[in-house]
């Protein structure tokens, strides 16, 4: 038996990510509590799940009721920011058909995304503009073009999230 504890979970996941069922590789795999560490949960294995690393940063230290809302805002299709793959949810009561349209990655969901990332990291976000474009890049692991990230950047500013004087970033409170 494994005794890494991102080895354990790949083994009784079958190598696959707990949120979106693809396969997944040990470089690509993360370690991800269900209540976070900062929301004082344990490194147990009943308390941790291995998934797709962009998942995992996705997530963050959300609380537990906060990772539920963002599988549950997926509407039966859940999306995994990593491959794209799919794991089908049942359709919600308040659904008749059981059909529901998948959400589309637009602008203001980019946004949304990163405000929500950058939230999450509290006094560990980038405070130079190299780190943030990183970060903020990390987050689509499909690609995202330099425009878009600029765009993105200029949407915070523009906002009031952040500040930028030179390449240095100041978060508003």
């Amino acid at each position: 038996m494994p005794t890494k504890s991102l080895e354990r979970l790949m083994f009784v996941q079958g190598g696959l990510c707990f949120f979106c069922k693809q396969p997944l590789s040990k470089a690509d795999a993360s370690v991800e509590h269900l209540l976070a560490s900062a929301n004082a949960g344990s490194n147990h294995d009943d308390n941790c799940v291995a998934c797709c690393k962009s998942f995992n940063a996705l997530l963050g230290s959300m609380s537990l009721k906060e990772k539920f809302q963002v599988v549950l805002n997926q509407k039966g299709q859940f999306k995994c920011p990593n491959s794209g793959g799919s794991l089908k949810l049942p359709p919600r009561p308040d659904d008749p058909k059981g059909k529901q349209p998948v959400p589309s990655k637009s602008t203001a969901d980019r946004f949304t995304m990163v405000v929500a990332n950058l939230k999450q990291r509290g006094a560990s976000r980038p405070r130079t503009l190299r780190p943030l474009k990183s970060t903020i890049a990390s987050l689509f692991p499909k690609g995202i073009s330099e425009a878009d990230l600029d765009a993105l950047i200029q949407q915070l500013q523009s906002s009031g999230q952040i500040s930028l004087t030179e390449n240095k970033v100041s978060y508003a409170a």
